[in-house]
């Protein structure tokens, strides 16, 4: 029997305003995906993202054509994977077909996603960072205790070359001695000025840093191989790794990746790359775009292969539909499902 397939967007305004290195937003676009047939239904979540060139719209035009080349006709995952790897829709749109699939897939055998996906199952709680957007640093302060991030054991600032140092000092003096994960979003072009702004931090009183996080563009390879030895902190890949890497040469610039299943374009890929990330002395990092918790629930289902997880998209958001993952005391925690009755909670 043929599946059904559609596709719908939904929009997400934002609990605040979410500014990185390259852009700000208050409110995100997102698309869910819902598969069903023969009494089974599946969903997934594409959130597009502007630095791959990713749309609402260009997703939903991607969508319907794969629709005309037939989508409903796939019966098994490697027809699917088939079918995207010819086509080659953005990678957040691909995530969230197969995710549907695999969710779909999952249930009809009375499987968890991760037993059948064959990873290890995610812990009941799982530790999550929290980011802090780019902000005045007089605003820091007030940000801090309105969003209670004291009760993240690990939090991302976000740091561009203007601000990224005051804002630092004004996290440290409010929660000194937290673990950060400095996040620039490649907004530095100079891998020495780089390493004078990461000297100059790395004076201040309270700050303790976990990893720094593709501070550089990705298409500066050359920069990354002069900062890996020079850095005071691990160096990990954000936009430097999308859906395919090589591996040897990701390992010659940085310390660790982010592995981000929107980039990633599929649970398969997703753990391929962590695999790889692993098997070239890597450390792993699980993140996420700014997700509703489906998104956030599918990324939990191969968190165990993670060190570290930063997986807040949802809690950025202002009204959360699904509610599929639950938040207390930084800790994540994947809620039971039931795909046939899933419904979003429309405000």
């Amino acid at each position: 029997m043929p599946l059904t397939w559609t596709l719908a967007a939904h929009e997400l305004p934002l609990r605040y305003t979410w500014k990185i290195s390259r852009n700000a937003s208050v409110v995100k676009t997102n698309l869910v995906v819902r598969v069903g047939g023969s009494g089974a239904t599946g969903w997934g979540e594409a959130a597009p993202n502007v630095r791959y060139g990713e749309t609402p719209e260009k997703l939903t035009t991607e969508f319907e054509a794969l629709l005309r080349v037939g989508l409903g006709e796939i019966t098994r995952l490697h027809e699917l994977e088939e079918l995207l790897a010819a086509f080659g829709p953005s990678h957040a749109l691909r995530f969230a077909l197969e995710s549907a699939f695999v969710h779909r897939e999952a249930a009809l055998v009375g499987q968890s996603v991760s037993g059948w996906l064959g990873v290890p199952a995610p812990g009941s709680q799982v530790p999550t960072a929290f980011t802090l957007p780019i902000m005045e640093p007089g605003e820091v302060a007030g940000f801090v205790a309105a969003q209670q991030m004291s009760r993240f054991s690990l939090l991302k600032i976000k740091v561009n070359q203007e601000g990224g140092y005051d804002l630092l000092r004004a996290l440290t003096q409010v929660l000194p001695g937290r673990e950060l994960i400095i996040d620039g979003n490649e907004a530095w072009t100079d891998a020495d000025a780089l390493l004078g702004f990461l000297e100059k931090a790395r004076a201040l009183p309270g700050l303790r840093v976990r990893l720094l996080e593709q501070p550089m563009p990705a298409s500066c390879p050359t920069d990354y191989r002069y900062l890996r030895s020079r850095s005071p902190w691990p160096v990990f890949a954000d936009e430097s790794v999308t859906d395919k890497a090589d591996f040897r040469d990701i390992a010659q610039q940085f310390h660790g990746v982010n592995m981000k299943l929107m980039k990633a374009g599929g649970y398969l890929n997703g753990i391929r790359i962590l695999q790889q990330t692993r098997a070239h002395g890597l450390q792993t990092m699980l993140g996420c775009m700014v997700e509703t918790s489906l998104g956030i629930w599918s990324a939990l289902q191969i968190s165990h292969l993670a060190d570290v997880c930063d997986l807040d998209g949802l809690l950025i958001l202002r009204d959360e539909p699904f509610g599929l993952v639950r938040e207390q005391h930084g800790l994540l925690t994947a809620l039971p499902v039931c795909w046939n009755h899933l419904r979003p909670v429309v405000s």
